[in-house]
């Protein structure tokens, strides 16, 4: 099992994430911030080329494209499949600062079932 939000669990999702299928053209570099995390708010970033994740890790990417910021419980029930990530994006529960054309770019991937399924697994991996 692996810690929510730790190194190895964001190891875990680019392995994962790096076997989904192609996707051209949804190619982004993505800054995540999790806010009132236990021990303080958790910044990671994340790098998917072609609808694959091929990079990703904890602390800034100061290359990020977009900023994705959303509350720890918020993350919890997303990460879960509680709570829709597009859903949560429509709903103003993830905030954005950056290329909202990125985000779009992003829309098919997180919508996919491919992606759902990796989730699942990474749930299943998942110490909360």
């Amino acid at each position: 099992m692996v810690a929510f939000l730790s190194q190895e669990w964001i190891e875990l999702y680019r392995e994962l994430g790096g076997a989904l299928p192609a996707r051209p053209g949804v190619t982004a570099r993505v800054q995540h911030v999790v806010t009132g995390a236990p021990g303080g708010d958790v910044r990671y970033h994340v790098s998917v080329v072609d609808g694959r994740y091929v990079a990703a890790g904890l602390g800034d990417d100061p290359a990020a494209e977009v900023t994705l910021t959303t509350t720890y419980p918020d993350a919890l029930a997303v990460e879960r499949g509680e709570l829709d990530a597009s859903a949560a994006f429509m709903q103003g529960r993830v905030k954005t600062l950056g290329s909202m054309g990125t985000v779009m770019a992003l829309m098919p991937l997180t919508r996919s079932e491919e992606l759902a399924v990796v989730r699942a697994e990474i749930a299943a991996r998942t110490a909360w």
